[in-house]
């Protein structure tokens, strides 16, 4: 039977305030905001002043309050919270992604020693429900792999260097004027918040926590009109792509990296702010989800589809965790790579297993050739100061 749930909202940001609006019209969620924890005190905000506190005790030690919802963006700060509230035997709503992809194993502990439940579909493609379809419909040993655009920053960023020609900044300035880009992008065009997003991904595909330090990723912040007119001369274009895929028994390959995509794939058409994620299994082939990963109205969405399962008790079983045999990460898988320099020096610090093209020209420079994952992330530090950008040609 369904619960009548009593929410503590932290943030009031655009997902926080996607969330109240999309709340108002919702006629079967059984939820309501009782109050909302924010930390500027002189905001103006469309909600009423009533619901509104400062300190997040006044949520957590709460009796009345049953749901806890965290939207903020301070990852450090949104542990605390989550933490305190499960220990104080309240369930969650989160949407924080990077907060969730370093602490999960120490969540999900929390959560079954306390019987409470932990929901974040939000967390990884906004309106996408891509978690509780691995966690409920997918959920044997048949999956292959997990493939997506994960960040709708970067993919409407390449979007419009490719539909319009724009180079890397007036996209990006572009992205930003709209609100699709932070004014500090770091987090989205280098790769990060779709590593984030592929830890929690892995979780649920493959019942296997793989940190993300652990995890090769690169962006797309040195990509230079010479890749774009590559691509285009080969009839693909650049996505960011984030992948999990089982490389053999008991391995699986993880990585976010540009990648040269051809028309016959499904993200070849994600453009602009969407995501789409790819889904490949033995014996079903592929299936493709496709949606808005961002904006207030979308997530907000994502989050109250939370919120009406922990309705109904719902909680993650992580079943694959308990059942699928013990996976390594395999970081010797190797890729096909392209990789664009300014000096031929540049070449030392990457490991190539084999050089399978070689381009040498005033102003562009290029290799196509074969190297591991591990030679990849032996190469990052150096890669940082260098002209260098790099994508796999799948």
């Amino acid at each position: 039977m369904k619960q009548q749930l009593n929410i503590g909202l932290f943030g009031f940001g655009v997902v926080g305030n996607g969330l109240y609006e999309v709340l108002q019209k919702s006629q079967t969620a059984h939820a309501e905001i009782r109050k909302i924890c924010v930390k500027n005190r002189t905001k103006r905000r469309q909600a009423p002043e009533s619901l509104f506190c400062f300190e997040p005790s006044e949520i957590l030690d709460d009796p009345e309050i049953n749901l806890v919802v965290e939207l903020i963006d301070d990852a450090d700060a949104a542990y605390e919270i989550v933490k305190s509230a499960l220990l104080k035997g309240k369930s969650v709503v989160s949407g924080n992604k990077k907060m969730l992809a370093v602490h999960l194993p120490e969540l999900i502990d929390i959560q079954n020693k306390y019987g409470v439940g932990l929901l974040y579909d939000a967390s990884a493609c906004g309106s996408i429900p891509v978690i509780r379809n691995l966690e409920e419909y997918y959920d044997n040993d048949l999956l292959q792999s997990v493939t997506g655009i994960l960040n709708g920053s970067s993919n409407y960023i390449l979007s419009r260097m490719f539909s319009q020609n724009l180079d890397y900044r007036e996209a990006l300035f572009g992205a930003q004027e709209l609100g699709f880009a932070e004014s500090d992008p770091f987090y989205d065009v280098e790769g990060l918040d779709a590593l984030y997003k592929l830890v929690i991904i892995t979780v649920h595909a493959f019942g296997v926590y793989i940190a993300p330090e652990r995890i090769f990723h690169s962006g797309i912040s040195k990509i230079s009109e010479n890749d774009i007119g590559f691509a285009k001369e080969k009839g693909s274009k650049i996505k960011l792509v984030a992948r999990v895929l089982k490389t053999g028994p008991g391995k699986i390959s993880l990585s976010v990296l540009p990648m040269f995509v051809k028309p016959e794939k499904y993200i070849f058409n994600v453009e602009d702010e969407f995501n789409g994620v790819v889904i490949k299994g033995a014996f079903y082939d592929k299936q493709f989800m496709f949606g808005k990963g961002a904006g207030g109205f979308p997530t907000g969405s994502a989050v109250l589809s939370d919120i009406t399962a922990r309705g109904y008790n719902y909680r993650y079983e992580y079943k694959k965790m308990k059942q699928q045999p013990d996976l390594k990460l395999d970081n010797d898988h190797a890729v096909k790579i392209y990789l664009r320099f300014t000096d031929k020096k540049d070449l030392d610090i990457f490991g190539f297993e084999s050089i399978l093209e070689q381009h040498y020209a005033e102003g562009f420079n290029y290799v196509i050739g074969k190297i591991s994952l591990e030679a990849l992330f032996k190469a990052r530090p150096e890669m940082s100061t260098k002209d260098i950008f790099l994508a796999e040609i799948s």
